[in-house]
C-alpha cells in the first residue's frame, strides 16, 4: 500500500502523535520511514542597533540543535521498534514547500502530519502548514489530530 511514510514534525505535543501513527503504520506495513523538521530562518523585520551578529549566529546555532536533537529522538524511537529511518533537517521560509519537495524527491507515498488546530483569526494570519501541504501536494496526506 505505502511504501514510503513521511513524517514531518516539528517537536511539538500534536506533532508526537504524527511521530506514533507514522511509526506505527511502517512497522505494520513495512514500509520505509523518514522524518522532517523544517527550521524557520532568522528574519529581521526592523533595523534596530541592537541586532548583532552574535544574535544571528544564536539562534542559527539555538534552532539547528534543537532540530538535530528532534530528529535524534525520532531516529532512536523507530530504531527501537527495529525500523531504519531517514531524517532531514531543513529551513525554509515556506515549509510545505520543503516538506513537499523533499516527498517527492525521496519517493514518498504518504505523508504523515499534525493538524495544530488554529481557528480563527490566528488560523487566518498564520495558515497552516498541513492545510499547504494538503491543498498543494499531490501525495496523500494523513492528519492527525
Amino acid at each position: 500500500m505505502f511504501t514510503h511514510i513521511l513524517v514531518a514534525t516539528d517537536g511539538s505535543e500534536l506533532s508526537r502523535k504524527a511521530e506514533s501513527t507514522g511509526l506505527g503504520l511502517a512497522k505494520a506495513l513495512g514500509s520505509k520511514l523518514s522524518y522532517v523538521t523544517v527550521r524557520i530562518p532568522f528574519q529581521v523585520y526592523t533595523f534596530e542597533v541592537g541586532i548583532t551578529p552574535d544574535i544571528y549566529d544564536n539562534y542559527e546555532t539555538t534552532t539547528k540543535a534543537a532540530a538535530n536533537a528532534l530528529l535524534v529522538r525520532v531516529t532512536a524511537e523507530a530504531r527501537a521498534h527495529g525500523i531504519s529511518a531517514a531524517n532531514y533537517q531543513l529551513a525554509s521560509e515556506f515549509p510545505y514547500e520543503v516538506i513537499l519537495k523533499l516527498a517527492k524527491d525521496q519517493s514518498c507515498d504518504l505523508i504523515v502530519m499534525a493538524s495544530h488546530g488554529r481557528r480563527g483569526l490566528s488560523a487566518m494570519l498564520l495558515g497552516s502548514e498541513t492545510l499547504k501541504v494538503l491543498t498543494h501536494g499531490s501525495v496523500p496526506v494523513l492528519v492527525c489530530k
